[in-house]
């Protein structure tokens, strides 16, 4: 089994859980060809996990699965927007961990 981590990335973990859930399970290559028509921020920087995952195992994307695609929570970045009459409005940036693991047949 294989493993890549991506941390402090900057994309919404709960964004990001939903592309996570439909990976999981699948074949790396048909995994990698579905993400690459996703329109989604978060699809695009798990198929980069993913790719290095199956480098990182040594095999080819057609001989490994996804076992797990896990999005843990980051830090949030906090920012301030000024708002009318002197008032100030918080903004949070969050910031997510991404896990892959792959398993060769």
């Amino acid at each position: 089994m294989a493993r890549a981590l991506l941390k402090f990335i900057r994309v919404s973990p709960i964004k990001s859980r939903l592309i996570a859930r439909e990976v999981q399970g699948m074949n790396a290559e048909l995994a990698l060809a579905s993400l690459e028509f996703t329109p989604n921020k978060a699809a695009k920087i798990i198929a980069k996990v993913i790719a290095s995952a199956v480098a990182n195992s040594g095999n080819e994307a057609e001989d490994c699965t996804i076992t797990s695609c896990r999005i843990d929570n980051g830090p949030v970045l906090k920012r301030f927007r000024p708002r009318a009459r002197g008032m100030a409005s918080g903004i949070r940036k969050p910031t997510a961990h991404i896990l892959v693991e792959v398993e060769g047949k």
